[in-house]
């Protein structure tokens, strides 16, 4: 089935399915192997700390694939933002802007002609990109991971929201991770979809093995996932937090906002946020992952990135082929 949108023209990538940015390990391999299954691979420019780095990245990321792949640009944890922008106009990739307002960057990005898509957590921020001139927009709902909003919505209000305020072409994220979810994405208007923790529990994600195995046995209903995940931050932490916005650089600030939004009790010491404490850490008990969605909760097994996203595709399919009603129009 030709699965084309407007997302897998403007990206050039074969099916409507993108790699989602992992600060620590979001490698140019990573994003090859995604790439090369067919989805929209995304290179995450902090993994690889400065200008040269991210340059020797996106090259050896083109001699290992064909597939379409892009860079993630994150405010607040890619340091030397401006210059990680000219390695990207330089090779000409697109970029994916991501946790903050995109408004510094956006000029550049346009005068260059680059391919531009920006994430956000609210329907608000995506209208706003698109004025800047986003090319389109990714909504996470709640169900996602990652930089929090306390006025995000779920995934299933946000798209639909999204898609009667928007032009540019919406992606849906946030908890999805199977051809049903892709399929309710697309049902509410969404010409693509962005996969994280999905694509963490696949051969080629540079995790550790019991870390992907701890993914796989996760479960939507354990209660600090599911707090960490769908509850609002603490209102008088997250009023502290915005008060400490003028004390700290933009970066540090934004950092110590994550952590308090995802609950973590020590979110006003400074520590690394990067997610290269998975690498080598046993999880012990049952104790799942600060950085997974409940996406965990449609996830049995680790599985080759191209088996997962043929895998979307084929239930997909299936979807479309038991809907008897289609016939019948």
């Amino acid at each position: 089935m030709d699965w084309k949108t407007r997302v897998t023209s403007l990206l050039g990538c074969r099916v409507p399915i993108l790699e989602g940015a992992y600060g620590g390990f979001g490698n140019w391999r990573f994003a090859a192997a995604i790439a090369e299954a067919g989805a929209y691979g995304v290179i995450t420019a902090s993994v690889y700390r400065t200008p040269e780095g991210l340059r020797e990245a996106i090259r050896s990321c083109r001699d290992a694939t064909d597939g379409a792949f892009g860079v993630n640009l994150s405010f607040g944890v890619c340091p030397r933002m401006p210059e990680m922008l000219e390695i990207c106009i330089e090779e000409q990739i697109p970029v994916e802007t991501a946790a903050y307002k995109p408004d510094s960057l956006a000029p550049r990005i346009k005068e260059a002609g680059l391919t531009w898509v920006h994430k956000c957590a609210r329907v608000k921020d995506a209208v706003h990109a698109e004025r800047l001139g986003a090319d389109a927009v990714i909504i996470v709902g709640l169900e996602g991971v990652g930089f929090k909003s306390p006025e995000q919505l779920p995934t299933l209000i946000s798209t639909i929201q999204a898609k009667r305020e928007l032009r540019v072409p919406v992606i849906a994220a946030g908890g999805i991770g199977d051809g049903r979810g892709f399929m309710g994405a697309l049902g509410m208007g969404a010409e693509a979809i962005m996969m994280g923790t999905a694509f963490m529990a696949t051969d080629e994600c540079p995790l550790g093995k019991k870390a992907k195995e701890k993914i796989v046995r996760s479960t939507p209903y354990h209660p600090q996932l599911r707090n960490q995940v769908l509850s609002p931050p603490d209102p008088v932490a997250f009023k502290k937090a915005m008060e400490m916005r003028d004390q700290m650089p933009v970066d540090e600030w934004l950092r110590m906002v994550e952590r308090m939004l995802l609950k973590d009790p020590a979110w006003k010491i400074d520590s690394d946020l990067s997610g290269e404490f998975l690498f080598d850490q046993e999880w012990a008990g049952e104790q799942p992952s600060r950085i997974v969605s409940l996406a965990v909760g449609v996830l049995d097994r680790v599985v080759p990135a191209r088996v997962r996203v043929e895998g979307i595709l084929s239930q997909g399919e299936e979807i479309l082929d038991g809907w008897e009603f289609l016939n019948r129009r």
